[in-house]
């Protein structure tokens, strides 16, 4: 059981748990988590709830998702899904019906130069 992508760990439905998660591989949400939860691949099923500080490599969210959100490389929100908060990360996919309240910060850095002002300038 070395092997972390075969670790699958369930929050189950009715099942509330508070402070700091922590876990590899799978990691299904379908009760609630209030905290912190950091893992490789989390997922929050349709009528569980995470309201917390998360950081992850990938993230679903079909139920309810309120916090900051650090993910390394995708969040995926689905259609009965719904995300209240900050969110950094590099790939965002958005299904239709879904719900989006966030801050955002996707992709690569922007360079330093394209955060610089424009100026006009008059044609006389």
């Amino acid at each position: 059981m070395g092997n972390s992508s075969k670790n699958i760990t369930i929050i189950d439905e009715g099942l509330t748990v508070e402070g700091d998660v922590t876990g590899t591989g799978e990691m299904i949400i379908k009760g609630t988590v209030r905290g912190t939860l950091s893992g490789e691949r989390v997922t929050i099923a349709p009528g569980g709830g995470v309201y917390a500080d998360v950081e992850a490599i990938v993230m679903t969210i079909a139920g309810k998702c309120r916090g900051n959100l650090r993910i390394s490389k995708e969040v995926t929100i689905l259609g009965l899904g719904s995300f209240q908060g900050e969110l950094c990360c590099p790939d965002l996919i958005v299904e239709d019906g879904a719900r989006l309240n966030a801050r955002i910060s996707c992709g690569r850095p922007l360079s330093d130069q394209s955060l610089q002002p424009k100026t006009a300038t008059s044609g006389k």
